[in-house]
C-alpha cells in the first residue's frame, strides 16, 4: 500500500463528527485517516464507569478530555492513554498515512512510529510564539483544573505575559463559554486569544473574535495546516525520485 495521506488519531474515538467541517479545506484534498486511542474501549453499561475509572487522571496528574464517538465527554490521564495512542498511529500508518498527527495540545512522551508522528502541542506553541512576538497572550483552555498547567507551560515558551482562562468546548454552549473566556482574558490585557484544544471549533473562534475583539488563533487550525504539509512532503520522499 502506498503512503499518501494524513493519520489523524484523537486521544478520544474516532471519527470525530465535531472535526470533520473543519477540516476538509486545510487538507486541500489529502486524504485523512482518522483513529481514536479509545476505539477499542467500551462505554456503556457497567462495563462503561469500570472503563472511565482505568481511564481517569491519577492523582496530581493534569486532565485532559476528549469526546467518544456520540459526542459524549470523557476526562483521561496522560499514562492511560499512552497504550491506546501508540496502538492507533499504528493502523494509521497500516491505512497507508504518510504522516499522523496525534490531536490533541496535551503533553505526552514519545510513542513510537515507523513514519513521521507530528505532536499537536509543540505544532500549535511553536506556531503562536511565530505570530505573536512579545505580545501578552491569553490561552483558553477546556477545564478549570487545568488552568494552572497551561499557565505553567505556555509561560516557558513565550515572552510576554500569559494568562489563562476555561471554556468547556465540549459543553451545550460551548461557543458561548469560548466568547466568555475570550472576553475575560482581553479584559486583562491579552493581545492574542488562542483557543488550546482541538475541540474547539471554527464556529467558537468566530464568536470569541467578535466577543474579546481581538484576534484568536485556533489549535486545530494551526497542527491541521502543518501537519497537511508535513504529509505532502513525506509522501513525495517516500515515493522516491521517480514517483
Amino acid at each position: 500500500m502506498g503512503t499518501t495521506g494524513l493519520g489523524m488519531v484523537t486521544i478520544g474515538q474516532a471519527p470525530r463528527a465535531d472535526l470533520a467541517a473543519d477540516v476538509e479545506p486545510w487538507l486541500g484534498g489529502l486524504e485523512r485517516y482518522e483513529h481514536g486511542a479509545l476505539d477499542e474501549d467500551v462505554f456503556d453499561g457497567g462495563e462503561g464507569g469500570a472503563t472511565r475509572t482505568a481511564l481517569a487522571p491519577e492523582p496530581g496528574e493534569p486532565p485532559l478530555v476528549s469526546r467518544l464517538r456520540d459526542g459524549t465527554p470523557v476526562l483521561l490521564g496522560h499514562r492511560a492513554l499512552a497504550p491506546r495512542m501508540r496502538d492507533a498511529v499504528a493502523r494509521c500508518e497500516a491505512d497507508g498515512a504518510a504522516a499522523t498527527l496525534l490531536l490533541c495540545t496535551g503533553n505526552f512522551p514519545p510513542v513510537p512510529a515507523r513514519r513521521p508522528l507530528l505532536y499537536a502541542e509543540p505544532l500549535v506553541q511553536h506556531g503562536v510564539r511565530a505570530l505573536t512576538g512579545e505580545d501578552a497572550v491569553g490561552i483558553v483552555c477546556p477545564l478549570p483544573d487545568q488552568r494552572e498547567d497551561v499557565e505553567r507551560r505556555w509561560s516557558a515558551l513565550l515572552p510576554g505575559r500569559v494568562r489563562a482562562e476555561p471554556g468547556d468546548p465540549y459543553a451545550p454552549d460551548a461557543p458561548a463559554q469560548a466568547a466568555a473566556a475570550a472576553r475575560r482574558l482581553a479584559g486583562t490585557g491579552s493581545r492574542w486569544i488562542v483557543l488550546d484544544c482541538i475541540g474547539y471549533t471554527e464556529s467558537m473562534r468566530r464568536a470569541a473574535a467578535e466577543a474579546a475583539g481581538r484576534p484568536v488563533l485556533l489549535a486545530r487550525a494551526l497542527a491541521i495546516r502543518l501537519a497537511a504539509e508535513a504529509a505532502r512532503a513525506a509522501a513525495s520522499a517516500q515515493a522516491g525520485p521517480h514517483g
